[in-house]
């Protein structure tokens, strides 16, 4: 399954590639926090689903997390520079399940708004600096 967000904030790869990462991890999203060791590529994180070892890797566009051990493979990207809205960031989920509950559905909305709200949050002060 697929899930999409989009925020109206315009950003550069670079700039997605350098505010995503683990230090910041707790400031662009709610739902996610690190438990344990950390490099640059993986945490040991908990969250809404329990506890995982978060992967994080630069592609072009930005980047990609990955839940390591989770059944459904939730993984998403955040990138810009690429259709729907090349000026916009989009978030990109997906599970490898077609089917699942309800409740797990609505669990991965709300992760989703959770996530672009405070990404949108956390970009406002470095957008102002760059506009000034």
């Amino acid at each position: 399954m697929e899930f999409f967000r989009l925020i109206k904030t315009p950003i550069s790869e670079k700039g997605i590639q350098e505010f995503t990462d683990f230090n910041n991890l707790e400031a662009i999203s709610n739902e996610l926090f690190v438990i344990g060791d950390q490099n640059q590529t993986e945490a040991e994180i908990g969250g809404l689903w329990g506890e995982f070892t978060l992967i994080r890797n630069e592609i072009r566009g930005g980047v990609r997390f990955a839940l390591k051990e989770c059944p459904n493979a939730l993984a998403w990207t955040i990138t810009t520079g690429f259709s729907p809205d090349p000026e916009a960031i989009v978030i990109h989920l997906t599970i490898n399940r077609q089917e699942k509950e309800a409740s797990f559905l609505e669990e991965v909305e709300e992760f989703l708004d959770d996530h672009c709200k405070c990404i949108e949050k956390f970009l406002a002060p470095q957008l102002a600096l760059e506009q000034n």
